[in-house]
C-alpha cells in the first residue's frame, strides 16, 4: 500500500487553514499538521477592527471552531517556532530542536509589519497589529474617544482607521510615504483619496515626515511625535502600517529560491518540487508582467490556500496573475478597495 502523506503547513492564517481544509477534503488519508507561532487557533485577523466596537471574546475572531480541527484530523502545534527547513531530509527543525519530518510543505507563514530604516530606532514604542492579543492590547491602551496615530497607511491600517473614526475615536495618518499600499497610485490621485479620507473624518498628513517619537510627558498621552517641521503630536498609540514584511527567516540555506518572499509559479510550486508557498508570504510569477509579485488581500489569499491543496494533491491550476486591483470611489463617495472584500 502506499504511504500515506504528511503535509505540514507553517502558518495557521487564511490561506493555512483554507489549504488545510481542502487537502482533507481531497486526501481522506493522510496526515495535516499545521504549525504555528501564535497561542491561539486560527483567526481571521480582517475582522480585527470590530474588536474596538464591542467586548468581543477571542471566540468571535475564530476562523473554525475547535471542533473543526478535531472532526477533520488536523493537527495544530500552537505556540510552536520552525528554525530552519532542510527540503534534502524533507525536516523542518522546531525552536526546541524537535524534528519535524513532512512529505509535502506549505508555506502560509504570513508577514508581519514593515517599518522603515528611517523609523526603525523607535520600533519599541510603535505597537504591533496582526494578532487577536495585539488587538487587545491597543484596545487597552485607547481609551474610549482616544488618538491613534498610524505611520504610513496602508490598507489594513486604513480598514482600522475608518472603523475608528466611525466608533468615535481619532485617528491621524502621517502618510507622506505608503499611503494605500499596496495600490499603486500617481500622485494627484494619492491626494484625491486623501481627501476622501479626510471626509471620513481621518487627519491625512502628506506633507511632513516624523523626525522622533517620544515617551509622552505625565499625565499627558503616552507617545509624542516630533515631525520634521517641529510640529509635535500626541497620541495614545502609535502603530507602522507600512505594508508587510514576509515572515521567512527559517528559510535561509534552505536553498528554495527567494527574494522579498518565496517565489512560486502560478501553480505556487515553489524551486522544491515538494514545497508550495501561499498568502502573504509568495511572489508568484505574473507572465503578463513578466516578473513575480505579490498578491494581498482576503480573496486572493483564500484562493492561494485552495489552489496549493489542489496541486499538493495532484490537482494541474493556476492562480490567476492580472487580478484588478484598482482603488476607486463609490457614487456615494466612500473609497472602496478590492483588499476590503472579505467575508
Amino acid at each position: 500500500m502506499a504511504r500515506a502523506e504528511h503535509y505540514v503547513i507553517i502558518g495557521n492564517g487564511v490561506a493555512g487553514s483554507e489549504a488545510a481544509l481542502h487537502l482533507r477534503q481531497r486526501d481522506q488519508e493522510s496526515r495535516i499538521t499545521m504549525v504555528t507561532a501564535g497561542k491561539l487557533l486560527s483567526i481571521n485577523r480582517y475582522e480585527l477592527p470590530k474588536i474596538f466596537s464591542c467586548s468581543a471574546d477571542w471566540r468571535d475572531f475564530l476562523l473554525h471552531p475547535p471542533e473543526f480541527y478535531d472532526k477533520h484530523r488536523i493537527s495544530v502545534r500552537r505556540n510552536t517556532w520552525v528554525t530552519h527547513v532542510d527540503p534534502a531530509q524533507k525536516i523542518l527543525m522546531l525552536r526546541h530542536r524537535e524534528p519535524l519530518s513532512y512529505s509535502k510543505l506549505l508555506i502560509a507563514s504570513g508577514g508581519g509589519r514593515y517599518i522603515p530604516e528611517s523609523l526603525s530606532q523607535f520600533r519599541d514604542l510603535i505597537l504591533k497589529f496582526g494578532t487577536y492579543e495585539q488587538a487587545k492590547t491597543i484596545c487597552n491602551a485607547l481609551p474610549r474617544g482616544g488618538h491613534m496615530v498610524m505611520l504610513g497607511g496602508d490598507m489594513i491600517g486604513l480598514d482600522l482607521a475608518r472603523s475608528l473614526v466611525k466608533d468615535g475615536f481619532k485617528v491621524t495618518v502621517i502618510g507622506r510615504d505608503y499611503l494605500f499600499w499596496p495600490h499603486q497610485l500617481e500622485p494627484e490621485e494619492k491626494q484625491k483619496f486623501a481627501s476622501v479620507l479626510r471626509k471620513m473624518g481621518i487627519n491625512v498628513r502628506t506633507d511632513t515626515a516624523i523626525t522622533s517619537i517620544k515617551e509622552g510627558e505625565r499625565h499627558k498621552p503616552a507617545r509624542r511625535i516630533v515631525l520634521n517641521d517641529n510640529e509635535t503630536i500626541d497620541a495614545d498609540v502609535v502603530l507602522s502600517f507600512c505594508g508587510l514584511t514576509p515572515s521567512l527567516a527559517f528559510m535561509a540555506g534552505a536553498g528554495v529560491d527567494l527574494e522579498r518572499g518565496v517565489l512560486v509559479n502560478p501553480k505556487l510550486q515553489s524551486t522544491d518540487k515538494c514545497i508550495w508557498a501561499a498568502g502573504d508570504v509568495c511572489q508568484i510569477w505574473s507572465p503578463e508582467e513578466n516578473q513575480y509579485r505579490f498578491f494581498y488581500g482576503w480573496r486572493n489569499v483564500k484562493k492561494m490556500g485552495r489552489i496549493a491543496a489542489f496541486n499538493m494533491t495532484g490537482g494541474d491550476e493556476s492562480i490567476g496573475t492580472f487580478p484588478d486591483e484598482k482603488l476607486t470611489t463609490t457614487e456615494t463617495g466612500e473609497i472602496e478597495s478590492p483588499f476590503w472584500q472579505y467575508g
